[in-house]
Formats: C-alpha cells, structure tokens, sequence
C-alpha cells in the first residue's frame, strides 16, 4: 500500500509496480485519496473509506484523462469531509443509479393500462409528447419547476391548453402509479403545483327541431345500417358516444325503462328511456350470441369509429361541423326547452358536479322568460 504525496507531477510519472495487475498510490495529505495505476496504462482517482456500519466502500471520482487533478482533489475532500460528518458517498451514488428514468416509469404505467379503453390515447401522449422530453431522465431530476417551463413552451407551439392539460395529468398519473409501487424517485411528484394555463375551449352547438329531423332523415339513408340507431338514441337519451357503442343487451331492463350504464366518465347510472326510445331499442336488430346493443353487424363488435359514416350524413344534412358530441348537448337542450329543470337533466346526464350542467342555464332562461312573457300578457289582458 505505497503512499505518495500525490501531484499533478507525480500522477504523470507513477505507474503499476512491476509484476502487478496494479497499484494504489494513498495520498498523505487527504486521507483515503487514491491513484490507482492499471498495468495496461489506466490510471483512476478514487477515495476509500469505511462507513459507520464497518464496510469498506471505495466509490470513483474519476480518470486521470476525464478530470484534471487539482479538481480529483478538489473532489476528494469534499467526499472525506462527508463521510467525517457520518455521511457515505458510496451509499449516495448507489442510491442515485438505482433512480430510473422517466421512460421506464412510462413502461410500466403502460403495461399496467393494457386493455383498457383509455391505453391508446394514454400510450400516444407518452410517446409523442413526454418522452422525447423526459424519457432519458432520473425522475428525482424531474422537477415542476422545469416541467411547468416545458408545458408553457408546449402551450407556446400552440397547443390546445385542454391537450397541454392532458399531458400534465398523464404525467403525473405515471408518478401516482409509481410512488404506489414504492419505485425510488416518484416520492414528489413534478406535475403538482403547476399553475394551470385556463381552458376554454367548451363549444356549445344545439340542434333546432328542424336541423334535428334533417339529421334523422340523413342517418336513415346512411350504408351504416346502425347509424340511424346510434344517433336516435344519442339524442332521446343524452349518452356519451362510447356509453352507447359499448352497451349491452343484459343492461337495458325493458319493464323498468332502463338502461344501466355501469362503466363511465364519472360513476355507474341508470338512463331513463323515453317511449321513443324504447320503441328504437325494441327495433334493433338481434345477432346470435352477441350481447352488444348496436354492434357492427360485420364483426359483431362495438364500433371503433363511426366518423366516416358521420361525416357523410352531417354532409347530406347540410349540417358542417357537427360533432357527435352536440348531440349530447342537444338532448340536454331539448330537455331543459320542455321545461325540465337543471338538477334532473345533470342526472340524466350524469354530470359530476353543477358546473357541467350550467352551461345550459341560458337555455333555461328563455323558459323563463316565457313564462313571465305569458304572465305579462294575462296582466296587459286585464
């Protein structure tokens, strides 16, 4: 165990003894400070010490061609000042290797979304927005600091500030999962506390009765034989699109004129169905073994798209830029112009909390103005 006043001088002329693999130079100015000489030329600075627990730990600083010696130096000290203060680097650097990085947190949040209906739009905000970002990072290096700076920027591209919150949710989505798995990193999560940028980007379209009977008449002429279905019971029951593509024969109670809908946005609920409505449903047609409400006749399976179908019949209907999404929108129109009020179409609805209801307040409002326009004119009579 050869000691040596170590140098910039001595570094450059030690070598490893003779009939060694190699040979530590233990400097006497910094205890623990090591130059290790390989007898293939390598030359290594390292510190070695023992922690408080007795193990003799020896963690590197660096190559005599990858860092100059007074930094080595510099370095060591620094490392002996913490392992007198009962500290232990080795243990430090260990602990920070063991971190993964954001792509392999992503991994295993994917892997724990497979089957679900969510994967595919989970899986394509991993791989084309966060990744390309974040993938190669330490997640104890992921801040909300720097995150919150990347989705400003994100913003900046002119992303829709609803997509820009999809992302943040999605991301710390995957440090909730991983703290839940006791992963080393996710403790903090660095998509908390982000000032969130406002969305406004709620799009209001009712349908008139007489753009409605239009659109009826458009779906009934469609090659989509189930069109006419999907977009009557849309309107007579104010369901979300993917509620009703993914509905089953054993969750419509006929007798009880209702419909069970025990996966969905918010919470399980039951749909009242209207005698339009029942009288649709009781004309579907019935494929064997297939408990889907409205299959795709072809694969009887649930649709995973109707757009193409869609767009034709909006086409034919002169109705641009109709969404199937307004007719959830529309039903609740049609439902508060008949005078029903704000709370009973949130239930129909299945709406969380009143926010979403209010949106159609102003629609209740022209009921109102109604009825006061009556009073007025009994008044004016008398």
């Amino acid at each position: 165990m050869p000691k040596a006043h170590l140098t910039q001088a001595f570094v450059d002329k030690a070598g490893c003894e003779v009939g060694k693999n190699k040979t530590d130079y233990y400097d006497t100015t910094v205890t623990g400070f090591v130059l290790e000489c390989r007898r293939g030329g390598g030359k290594t600075y390292y510190l070695k010490y023992t922690n408080q627990a007795g193990e003799q730990k020896q963690p590197k600083i660096g190559g005599v061609n990858d860092i100059t010696f007074a930094a080595a130096k510099r370095r060591a000290q620094q490392l002996r000042s913490e392992v007198v203060m009962g500290g232990d680097p080795a243990a430090k650097k260990a602990l920070v290797k063991s971190i993964p990085t954001y792509s392999e947190l992503a991994t295993k949040h994917l892997e724990s979304f497979k089957g679900r209906k969510s994967y595919e739009d989970v899986e394509s905000v991993i791989r084309v927005h966060i990744l390309p970002r974040w993938g190669k990072t330490r997640l104890t290096d992921m801040n909300s600091r720097a995150v919150g700076q990347w989705l400003v920027e994100k913003r900046a591209t002119g992303l829709a500030p609803a997509s820009v919150e999809k992302i943040r949710v999605i991301l710390g989505r995957s440090f909730v999962l991983g703290a839940s798995w006791d992963i080393p990193g996710t403790q903090r999560n660095p998509a908390r506390g982000i000032p969130r940028a406002p969305i406004r980007n709620a799009r209001e379209r009712f349908l008139t009765a007489e753009e409605a009977a239009r659109l009826k008449e458009a779906v009934a002429a469609s090659q989509n034989t189930q069109l006419q279905h999907i977009v009557g019971l849309l309107l007579l029951t104010g369901a979300r699109l993917r509620e009703l593509l993914d509905a089953e024969w054993k969750n419509i109670d006929i007798e009880r004129r209702s419909w069970f809908i025990p996966d969905t946005k918010t919470k399980p609920r039951h749909v009242p169905l209207s005698t339009a409505a029942l009288a649709i449903i009781e004309g579907l047609p019935r494929f064997k073994n297939c408990p889907w409400l409205l299959p795709n006749p072809d694969t009887k399976s649930p649709y995973v798209s109707i757009k193409g179908a869609w767009r034709t019949a909006t086409k034919e209907a002169n109705l641009p830029g109709l969404r199937l999404h307004d007719l959830r929108h529309s039903a609740a129109s049609f439902m508060v112009n008949s005078g029903v009020d704000l709370f009973t179409v949130g239930k129909v609805l299945g709406h969380a909390n009143v926010a979403s209801t209010a949106r159609y307040s102003h629609l209740a409002n022209d009921v109102l103005l109604k009825a006061v326009e009556a009073a007025a004119a009994k008044q004016v009579a008398f």
